[in-house]
């Protein structure tokens, strides 16, 4: 019975100096809820952020790119237009033309300065056909569209 007493008495005693010392704890910091804190560098630390720069071509749409071919002679035609070119690498251009098979004959194009350094620059970009067979066509015809080219790139 001794030990129970003697339990209960420290038990109560640590309880009441447990609760004053959180209540002086929380007067003599001058502990507040509304405390507003103000972030501090932590001197000597910079962690560097990397990437990896992609390559970036752009062919601005407002050109209006089109190739109009006229008569060399008699079966051989061919036409030109400048294009635009921006970009953020060193650049080679190439180029390849298919014939919609509205007219025969043999098709061909170049890309002249086909190197383009950056940040771009401007370009001649020609369509030639020779041995035209204009057999299926009627005389007098304007604005015939009768191949596409594509543009291709890759870096140098």
């Amino acid at each position: 019975m001794l030990k129970k007493t003697l339990f209960v008495v420290a038990a109560v005693a640590m309880l009441g100096t447990v609760a004053q010392a959180g209540d002086v704890s929380f007067k003599s910091h001058g502990f507040s809820w509304t405390k507003v804190y103000t972030p501090l560098e932590i001197e000597g630390v910079s962690i560097p952020v990397k990437m990896d720069i992609g390559y970036w071509i752009k062919i601005p749409n407002e050109q209006n790119l089109e190739i109009k071919m006229g008569q060399d002679s008699i079966y051989k035609y061919s036409g030109c237009t400048t294009m635009q070119v921006q970009c953020n690498f060193n650049l080679k251009l190439s180029c390849e033309i298919t014939s919609l098979g509205v007219v025969g004959g043999k098709y061909s194009c170049s890309v002249t300065p086909s190197d383009i350094d950056s940040p771009g620059g401007s370009t001649s970009v020609c369509a030639t056909l020779t041995d035209a067979d204009l057999s299926d066509q009627p005389g007098g015809s304007t604005n015939i569209t009768v191949a596409n080219i594509k543009i291709f790139v890759i870096p140098r």
